[in-house]
Parts: structure tokens; sequence; C-alpha cells
């Protein structure tokens, strides 16, 4: 049986939560076991003769390593490679956590709202026909930044016409 077999008739939100609460726990999980690996990582030889290379590969990890933790649970495959990473190579943890309770949040919402179901159904067509498949992602893009353009620029017609008013409004109350 699986889980979402196993949740049927459970409310969206019940879904969610327990779904978000099993990504949770295997994300810390595996960057609690990459971190128990680093304490004899950074004993061993190979630390030893790599010295400062590692401590610049961690410090970049902690600059650059939290957004790959985020974007590592919209992938399939390579999450629990990025969580263990995080832990082995030290990335402190609040950069961390912050970083990885984000990418939960979406990894919950895509498996409880049927992302899974999108992206089959999207492999289908990109197994009958390429050029289909990737015509639609890109259609897809292109009316999600036409929206995005859309919203900003009735965004800024909206704030100019407040400003306006408010102006108006202004030099209504001081006269002429």
């Amino acid at each position: 049986m699986s889980y979402m077999e196993f949740m049927q008739g459970w409310p969206l939100w019940g879904v969610y939560l327990s779904l978000l609460g099993i990504v949770f726990l295997r994300a810390q999980a595996t960057y609690w076991l990459g971190r128990g690996v680093s304490l004899s990582l950074h004993r061993s030889r190979i630390a030893t003769r790599l010295g400062a290379k590692l401590e610049r590969a961690e410090r970049a990890i902690n600059r650059f390593g939290p957004p790959a933790v985020t974007v590592s649970f919209l992938t399939v495959g390579i999450q629990t490679a990025i969580n263990f990473s995080a832990g082995a190579m030290q990335m402190r943890f609040g950069r961390y956590l912050v970083a990885m309770f984000l990418g939960c949040l979406a990894w919950a919402a895509i498996y409880s709202l049927g992302g899974m179901a999108v992206f089959a159904a999207w492999w289908s067509l990109f197994v009958t026909s390429p050029e289909l498949a990737v015509s639609a992602v890109a259609v897809t893009v292109l009316v999600i930044l036409g929206w995005i353009r859309w919203r900003r620029r009735n965004a800024g017609r909206s704030a100019a016409a407040q400003e306006a008013t408010g102006h108006q409004e202004t030099q209504a109350a001081i006269g002429p």
C-alpha cells in the first residue's frame, strides 16, 4: 500500500502536514548522518592533505549551498545526496534549516497537490513526442512570464494612479 492510498480520504491539510513531517524528518536524518561522517572525514589523512582546500570548500558550501538545498527538493534523485553533503561539509545548521524547510514546504505541496501526476503525464508525453513536451514547457514558461510582466505593469500603473490621485487631493485641500 502506498502512502497516497493510505492517506486517501484525508483532508488536504492533513495530507500536506503529514508529508511535510515525513520529508522534514528524512532531510534532518540525512543531514545529521552527513554530520556524523564529517567528524571522521575531518580527522582523516585526506583532510590533512587537503587542509585549506577543504576549508575553502566548506566556506563555499555555506555561502552558495542553501539555494542548492532548497532547489534539491524540486528534483528527483539528488535530494538525499545534497542533504548528506550539506551535513558532511558542515553547512551551518541555521542556514541549512531555513533552506531545508523552504524545500520541504515545496516538496509537500508538490506531492500533496498531485505534482507528481503532472510530471508523470508530461513524461508520458515526452516519451511519445519530445517536441510536443518541450513545446508545452516553453508555452507554460512564456505564459508565466507574461503573467508576471502583466502583474508588474498593472502594479506600476496602480501605484502611479494612486500617487496622482493623492497629489490632486493634496492640491484641492491646499486650495488655489
